[in-house]
């Protein structure tokens, strides 16, 4: 590799004179969605080129991520690297030399694309739509059973399973939100919007913003879930709020708050066209989203009108607030909870390869079929667009080419009670990073990791 030139043509051999090493990434406006590289022409001069990680002011319904040109990394500059990380002389016990997940890897993203087989990316909407029938099936049918049956030994059982499906509902909502449940985009709009709006979430609100935390997957200031708190940030809250941030059951509950708030730190609402969330051109579309989850809503009022409250609350309620729990729970889980502690970027280190390297996939046990492998994580963070049924397939094929930096996940029992103790020791320990450094990690809030360890 490190004699060839991987260009957007494919591989060509580099001329018979050695050429310099881009040198410079350089930010091309605040919010573009795009960044420039320095590419060594055949006459030795540098070529500044723009890379494009999202579109302004063009109508997508899918998310459009670039790989950035890249050029094979030299002996060289991967030893440079390695010694200023501090890293070039660790080594462990039997010799072998520790794996740093920080280090740039000494591959690319064309090298992953190229081991997933071809099929993999082909979207069928007929199987999409298959999915939809199913679980659309399944919901309206455990509803009527537990309204026939109206037992209170049914009714905690239907409560589980209902918002579980809730949950499988949102999955397939989000892979129209991807582009990946279908080519035709009126189609992924439209049962998009039917299936996010059942479960009251705004189906395009949320899809811009999900795009967003997918162009920037590990960058401490611009990832858009999950992120981390900086330290300025984490100290100006309130005492209180730290601890509903950081104690279960709290922080699953948050993701309607986070659909009218976002994060702290962040402003602007999912439901207003105009917050900074989105482009002057998206604003009807946010329009449309919104009109659709207030539709929803009146339904529900309408429902509890002539059904009476009770009914309401034990039949779609009690199952909306499962579904909360069950997204806060998986999408905390896919970027925090690993054993050992994972980078997070800013500035010239951050990259969107490095980045998707810092998820993690998860073993949900039965769950996994029923949410539609939305644990095989990492694959669909770096390429989002191939189908929810092909991702485990891409990711084998794929795993050889990660290596070491694809962490893996620890099988779970029929049901992953496992991932409760990954989740409770990551709030009891990753609460702030540094508000300085292009590579920073987690760090422990003493005083409220003891407090939360005397409340558990």
């Amino acid at each position: 590799m490190a004699s060839c030139l991987l260009s957007e043509c494919g591989l060509r051999p580099f001329p018979s004179r050695r050429l310099p090493f881009p040198t410079s990434r350089l930010p091309a406006g605040a919010g573009s969605g795009r960044f420039v590289v320095a590419v060594p022409a055949l006459d030795g001069a540098e070529r500044i080129r723009p890379i494009c990680l999202g579109r302004r002011g063009v109508r997508d319904w899918g998310l459009r991520v670039s790989a950035p040109v890249r050029v094979a990394p030299v002996e060289e500059e991967w030893e440079e690297k390695r010694a200023f990380s501090g890293s070039s002389s660790s080594t462990s016990g039997e010799g072998e030399e520790e794996f740093d997940p920080a280090m740039p890897p000494p591959f690319g993203l064309a090298e992953i694309r190229a081991a997933i087989p071809k099929h993999c990316w082909v979207k069928d909407p007929w199987r999409s739509m298959s999915y939809v029938v199913r679980d659309v099936a399944v919901v309206l049918g455990m509803a009527a059973a537990a309204a026939y049956l109206n037992n209170w030994i049914v009714w905690p059982l239907y409560w589980a399973a209902q918002g579980t499906m809730f949950w499988a509902l949102f999955v397939l909502g989000h892979d129209c939100g991807h582009g990946s449940f279908s080519s035709n985009a009126k189609l992924n709009s439209v049962v998009g919007h039917f299936l996010h709006s059942s479960i009251l979430v705004p189906y395009h609100g949320w899809r811009i913003s999900h795009r967003t935390h997918h162009q920037n997957h590990g960058h401490v200031e611009n990832d858009e879930s999950w992120h981390p708190l900086s330290e300025k940030i984490y100290k100006s809250l309130d005492p209180v709020a730290r601890m509903l941030r950081f104690t279960v059951p709290f922080p699953l509950l948050a993701y309607p708050i986070y659909l009218w708030l976002r994060s702290p730190g962040k402003t602007g609402s999912h439901f207003d066209p105009s917050s900074d969330l989105f482009l002057p051109n998206e604003k009807k579309d946010v329009l449309t989203s919104t009109a659709s989850w207030m539709a929803m809503v009146g339904l529900l009022a309408g429902l509890t009108w002539l059904m009476g409250p009770m009914w309401m609350f034990k039949l779609y309620f009690v199952p909306y607030f499962m579904f909360v729990m069950w997204l806060d729970f998986v999408t905390y889980m896919h970027h925090h909870g690993h054993e050992e502690k994972l980078p997070w970027y800013r500035g010239k280190e951050w990259s969107y390869l490095r980045g998707g390297l810092t998820t993690l996939d998860r073993d949900y046990g039965w769950i996994n079929n029923i949410h539609h492998d939305i644990g095989t994580h990492v694959i669909h963070h770096l390429f989002p667009q191939i189908p929810h049924y092909n991702l485990v397939e891409a990711t084998e094929a794929a795993r050889p080419v990660l290596g070491k930096y694809y962490k893996e996940p620890e099988k779970s029992g029929p049901l992953p009670f496992h991932l409760f103790k990954d989740l409770i020791n990551s709030l009891r320990r990753d609460h702030f990073v540094s508000d300085t450094g292009d590579i920073v990690y987690y760090e422990t809030d003493p005083q409220l990791s003891s407090s939360s360890q005397a409340g558990n």
